[in-house]
């Protein structure tokens, strides 16, 4: 705005054109100049170079906004965006809609969870005509473990969509919307980045903050999905706001939280998401832990895999806290692998 032309403002046409003859182009020519050099310079009177300013400092400046317009600014767009529901009443509830648009939602959880199952259901619902609860949409799918079954995505559509998925063409239409992109080798992609100079926590913050800038500029819903690997000791306490709570714990059983699993990319990417959700086991049960979100407190959602993909066994809910909220447990796993139906986890 600074190089805006004065004489495009809209200012009187004699006052424009002594600023012209005078070799003052710009907002930023005439903003450099005291109001005794402007009157020096364009040889007019002081109650002229003010109103001339005054108007000149009104198109260029932005105009003043208080903190409170700004979040009705901000929920307004949010509330335009909109979300992509679950279809999981409870966690649709506690996220008021779904997935929401424009900021990054993390699924975490050891590999056989159900994280791709998640997955795989959020694509046919994107892909879904509007007119059928859907978004009418078109899916990017970037599967780095080759874990994408066309057969299963077929099969939870057929169950969980029947009305749908029977009608002439339908599927097929659904399954042209969804693009799946396979790289290659990623080893050769993360030689790549080193080769250019970046570290591997240099290239992480870069394609985190450029998949943050695609989903708050295009307002659309960005689902990734993350590893877990082990921790031990003082590592666990990766969190600097549960750092106390999880000494004082350790400290009154040091064997609690010794060993266990945490999110494979760390704390930086952490704080990247908006929504993070943990998949987890406990006794041969699974769990959703809704356990990052700036609308909802945690919360654990027991689910299972049917052939119609997650389904939750309690809308309700319940409601975790300390370090419990980031821990993911993977126990009894083993006696969660065979269900009818279901090859692809």
């Amino acid at each position: 705005m600074a190089n805006k032309v004065i004489k495009q403002m809209g200012l009187p046409k004699s006052i424009a054109n002594i600023f012209t003859a005078r070799n003052i182009i710009t907002a930023k020519d005439a903003l450099s100049l005291t109001d005794f050099e402007l009157m020096e310079l364009l040889d007019v009177g002081m109650a002229e170079v003010t109103s001339a300013m005054a108007h000149i400092s009104e198109v260029v400046c932005p105009p003043c906004q208080t903190a409170l317009l700004l979040m009705e600014q901000r929920v307004r767009n949010e509330s335009l965006a909109g979300h992509l529901p679950t279809r999981l009443k409870g966690l649709d509830e506690a996220l008021c809609g779904g997935i929401p648009f424009g900021v990054l939602t993390e699924l975490v959880g050891p590999a056989g969870i159900g994280k791709t199952q998640f997955c795989l259901k959020l694509s046919l619902l994107a892909s879904m005509p509007a007119s059928c609860g859907g978004l009418d949409g078109r899916v990017i799918y970037i599967d780095v473990e080759s874990k994408f079954s066309s057969k299963r995505l077929i099969e939870i559509g057929l169950k969980s969509f029947p009305e749908i998925f029977h009608k002439k063409g339908m599927a097929q239409e659904m399954a042209g919307r969804i693009l799946i992109l396979r790289p290659t080798s990623l080893s050769e992609f993360a030689e790549c980045e080193h080769d250019c100079g970046a570290s591997r926590h240099q290239a992480l913050g870069w394609h985190v903050s450029f998949i943050k800038s695609l989903a708050e500029f295009s307002r659309i819903p960005i689902v990734l999905t993350n590893q877990v690997r082990s921790q031990t000791g003082d590592e666990s306490r990766m969190y600097s706001f549960q750092a106390a709570q999880s000494h004082s714990i350790k400290k009154d059983n040091p064997a609690t939280y010794d060993s266990h699993l945490v999110a494979a990319l760390g704390i930086n990417w952490a704080h990247a998401v908006t929504i993070r959700l943990i998949l987890e086991s406990k006794s041969g049960q699974r769990f959703i832990k809704l356990a990052k979100s700036p609308i909802s407190p945690p919360l654990a959602f027991p689910f299972s895999i049917t052939s119609s993909g997650v389904v939750l066994l309690d809308d309700d809910g319940m409601e975790i806290r300390g370090p419990e909220i980031n821990t993911i447990h993977c126990q009894g796993q083993n006696a969660l692998f065979n269900f009818e139906g279901v090859r692809h986890q």
